[in-house]
């Protein structure tokens, strides 16, 4: 277990690491709903450490998110399923928030043809991704042989330049899919905005476990309101 260093436990300021990008307007939304003053962090300017009545805000790169909960650096914070997953740290999954809504799905050229036989030929599947974790346990289960090519961006193009078989990615609604002429062959798994928390500030600070009830009742609210946009595919 990686336990929270240099932290002055439930005696400290409660520190929370938000993301930036596509989950962070609807993660300020969440912590106002939970009783949180969140003005200056819905407009935090340049500053990455935004200090409050409440707590410190951390606002982080999505993919770092799990990173500083995990070492104790923040004692919760919230981040998509598909980045916790991805990062496979321990860290204690506490709430389903329900915005941020896409899918992994593996996707193939919409002109592609004889794809299982040239893996009967060939015995492994070139897969193109930015989540090399995530598509190799999707393939594992299914005793398929992959090679893995990791990119960063443009994922779509992978297949139609000939570099990958298929992708496995994000989508929300295919649109981004659609217009770059892939379609969907399978769905890898669902993902969501999640509350998360370090496990030894779970264990020894009640403020955060009183934090994931509140953005609990939250969630359920915004829910029955008729819930947050999806996330932005281009994100």
């Amino acid at each position: 277990m990686i336990a929270a260093r240099g932290r002055g436990g439930a005696t400290g300021r409660l520190r929370i690491a938000v993301p930036k990008g596509a989950l962070f307007g609807d993660s300020v939304d969440a912590l106002a709903r939970a009783g949180f003053d969140t003005g200056t962090l819905a407009e935090p300017g340049r500053r990455l450490i935004v200090e409050t009545a409440d707590a410190d805000f951390i606002i982080a790169k999505p993919t770092d998110v799990p990173v500083y909960v995990a070492y104790g650096a923040a004692d919760c914070g919230i981040a998509g399923r598909d980045v916790l997953v991805e990062a496979g740290l321990e860290v204690v999954e506490l709430v389903d928030l329900g915005f941020g809504g896409c899918r992994f799905v593996v996707a193939e050229s919409e002109d592609a043809t004889g794809l299982d036989e040239r893996y009967a030929l060939t015995g492994v599947l070139r897969v193109a991704t930015k989540y090399p974790r995530i598509a190799s346990a999707h393939f594992a289960e299914r005793g398929v042989q992959i090679e893995v090519v990791k990119l960063n961006g443009n994922i779509e193009l992978a297949p139609l330049i000939g570099i990958a078989d298929v992708i496995v990615d994000i989508t929300a609604t295919g649109t981004t899919l659609r217009q770059n002429r892939l379609r969907i062959i399978e769905d890898v798994l669902p993902s969501t905005a999640r509350f998360v928390g370090n496990p030894v500030a779970v264990r020894t600070d009640e403020r955060v476990l009183a934090l994931a009830s509140a953005l609990s009742s939250g969630s359920v609210e915004s829910t029955e309101a008729g819930g947050p946009a999806p996330r932005n595919e281009s994100e």
